[in-house]
């Protein structure tokens, strides 16, 4: 191997492992959010919104590098495939990290002892857990190139989704009580925060698949793949 390709690969991989640590950083600001949540803790809130300067931070980091080592290096095939792939995943992760600040927007909203509906703060939990769990399958999926560890993701999806319409049913069916009604309609708005943050881990894998692939699929409604090699047509 000669000295530029491998210059080349080991600057990918720094730029990979950049990437795909942005969502260690959603993992963390996830769990503050949900802790915020929780527990009601609007300092605690303030600062996981605060702190998403770091993700976007690593979005322009990682950005600016793939464009540079393009612009450089004019990748082909398998290589061209990566950069583009990884494009698609830091901005999912820049998302991911909105979605925890969303969520945490909202929780000075709630006061100090709101009406709590144990079935919608029960769901709204586990949608935390599942969200977090798509996360950390998402970094996996891509670090191992597994088509087979996008598909489990994927599936996770349905459940978190079906989750966040159980709550907006629930919210529907709160009662007449306003500060109740308030309260779920905050619930619902999170429970969609989280929906997304499952949606952008999707589409990590899906970007981690095609680059094994060279095929792109939405995974989570199971559409027909589409050809993106060279020479062939969708």
């Amino acid at each position: 191997m000669s000295e530029t390709r491998q210059a080349y690969q080991e600057e990918m991989e720094r730029i990979e492992a950049s990437a795909l640590g942005g969502l260690d950083m959603v993992v963390e600001s996830l769990d503050r959010a949900m802790m915020a949540l929780a527990g009601r803790d609007a300092r605690l809130a303030a600062l996981v919104i605060a702190d998403d300067d770091r993700i976007d931070g690593r979005y322009l980091e990682v950005h600016q590098s793939i464009l540079t080592l393009i612009a450089r290096e004019a990748p082909v095939a398998t290589d061209l495939r990566l950069a583009a792939a990884l494009l698609h995943t830091i901005r999912h992760v820049e998302r991911m990290g909105d979605q925890c600040v969303n969520i945490c927007k909202l929780v000075p909203l709630l006061g100090h002892a709101p009406p709590v509906v144990d079935e919608i703060a029960e769901r709204i939990q586990e949608m935390g857990r599942l969200a977090r769990v798509q996360t950390e399958g998402a970094k996996r999926c891509f670090t191992t190139r597994s088509v087979e560890l996008a598909e489990v993701v994927a599936a996770e999806d349905a459940v978190i989704n079906r989750l966040n319409r159980d709550i907006f049913q629930l919210a529907l069916e709160a009662g007449t009580d306003f500060d109740t009604r308030e309260w779920a309609t905050c619930m619902m708005l999170v429970a969609r925060c989280l929906e997304r943050v499952g949606d952008n881990a999707v589409d990590i894998c899906e970007q981690a698949a095609f680059v094994v692939t060279g095929l792109f699929r939405e995974l989570s409604d199971a559409s027909r793949p589409v050809s993106l090699r060279s020479g062939d047509e969708g």
